[in-house]
């Protein structure tokens, strides 16, 4: 079973940089629509940790979309230092922080599928699962999108920083690229490290837990 050393490590890492990110960010209106998976899906993880624990492999990418997250709305993705720096050593026309972000909703998404696909025993073939696990992170970023959509519609101008299109007319279409890239490749990648993770904690866990 997982390590309590481990998940509470990841924890305390994500709410060091979680007071970081609150304290003076750019623009709060932005905080908040950047940070509030971040605060939806901490008390979601704490709830089910003992009933439940996910991998090693899951608990590490959920915590490194957190921290993304919480910088991001820090600074907002148009604005933020890292993407700056890779703008400036590739030559690239825009801050690409946000491709990178939609990348990571692309791999949370669909590995934490394929983890409860195959412990939950929903689908037994690998085939259906890959395909299953792609689709809901396709539908997660597209959800993302219509949070998006009405956010511009809801605050206006005030949302410009949580868009962060940066000018680019085809910004939906790049982030729900850059999800489902992001989800192949942890898919295909990471495959077979998650099976013998998940093996491991199905050994230890008690008969009546999934």
């Amino acid at each position: 079973m997982t390590s309590r050393r481990e998940p509470l490590s990841l924890l305390l890492v994500v709410l060091g940089v979680l007071a970081w990110s609150w304290i003076g960010p750019h623009d709060r209106l932005t905080w908040w629509l950047e940070a509030l998976p971040v605060l939806v899906a901490l008390p979601a993880l704490l709830l089910s940790w003992r009933r439940f624990p996910l991998t090693p492999l899951l608990y590490r990418v959920i915590a490194l979309h957190m921290i993304v997250l919480l910088v991001g709305a820090h600074y907002t993705y148009a604005l933020t230092p890292p993407g700056f720096w890779v703008q400036e050593w590739f030559g690239l026309m825009r801050n690409p922080y946000d491709r990178f972000g939609h990348m990571l909703q692309g791999i949370t998404p669909a590995l934490l599928a394929r983890e409860l696909l195959l412990r939950l025993r929903v689908v037994e073939r690998r085939g259906w699962v890959l395909f299953l696990a792609a689709c809901v992170a396709l539908a997660f970023s597209a959800f993302y999108e219509l949070l998006e959509w009405g956010a511009a519609m809801a605050y206006g101008a005030s949302a410009e920083h949580f868009l962060a299109m940066q000018g680019d007319v085809w910004d939906t279409q790049w982030d729900i690229l850059m999800a489902l890239l992001g989800a192949l490749a942890a898919l295909l990648l990471f495959g077979p490290l998650h099976h013998r993770q998940m093996a491991a904690i199905q050994r230890k866990a008690p008969p009546n837990l999934p």
